[in-house]
């Protein structure tokens, strides 16, 4: 589904990522974990159009994303969860869903989505017209994850969903992450918690100083020495 092959983005005179390469099938969670600055957030706002990239591809089911707007890649089926959430403070829960669906016209299958959002997130509903401002911040996660869910999107990047949390709500929203999953939806996930990211993932990439050091089952890789000393405290 999503293809990305020798990827180089600079930030200025820095070569923020160097000539990486990786892939998500169709219904896959894949975890790209690494340590802050290791340019995990960089390679996703890449994915998303946000910056460009001076040289490699991305491509989503065959289609060149780097010629393409960002508006117009969330067309094609790509939803981006932000790092910090970016959810918009002075609108209800319910505007701030129905604004996720900007790019469809359609009354109905905005209500139709929004229902299915609300079946993911009761909690959502129970407060849809609440200021999204005055959420917790693990309720903010779940409506920046349901923002993202509204245009019934085939792929959705998800950048440090876990951020900020107390260990139970990150308990939570990993456990959200794996019902998402198993409903079917393709997942690029980016974390600092390996531990939890390794747990519900199929597969995944250690991004070290922007290049990929390791890759492969993510069961595997969470019994490796290398990621077990430098990412699990072990």
């Amino acid at each position: 589904m999503l293809e990305i092959k020798d990827l180089n983005v600079f930030y200025g005179a820095v070569h923020a990522i160097k000539g990486i390469s990786l892939s998500v099938g169709e219904g896959e969670l894949v975890s790209l974990i690494g340590a802050n600055g290791a340019g995990k957030t960089t390679t996703l706002h890449a994915i998303s159009g946000l910056i460009p990239a001076v040289s490699g591809t991305i491509e989503l089911n065959g289609t060149n994303l780097q010629k393409i707007s960002p508006e117009k890649i969330i067309s094609l089926g790509l939803s981006h969860v932000p790092e910090g959430r970016h959810v918009f403070a002075r609108m209800t829960v319910e505007e701030n869903l129905r604004m996720g669906a900007y790019i469809i016209r359609d009354s109905a299958r905005i209500s139709e989505n929004l229902e299915k959002v609300y079946g993911h997130f009761p909690r959502l509903k129970e407060r849809r017209r609440q200021l999204a401002g005055t959420l917790s911040g693990g309720e903010q996660q779940m409506l920046a994850t349901g923002r993202a869910l509204m245009t019934d999107p085939r792929i959705v990047l998800m950048d440090e969903p876990s951020m900020g949390l107390s260990p139970l709500l990150v308990k939570e929203i990993f456990a959200i992450i794996q019902q998402l999953h198993e409903a079917g939806i393709t997942i690029l996930l980016v974390e600092q918690n390996a531990k939890m990211a390794l747990a519900v993932s199929d597969r995944a990439y250690v991004l070290e100083t922007g290049r990929i050091s390791m890759s492969g089952k993510a069961s595997e890789l969470a019994e490796d020495d290398r990621v077990r000393k430098a990412y699990l405290g072990a």
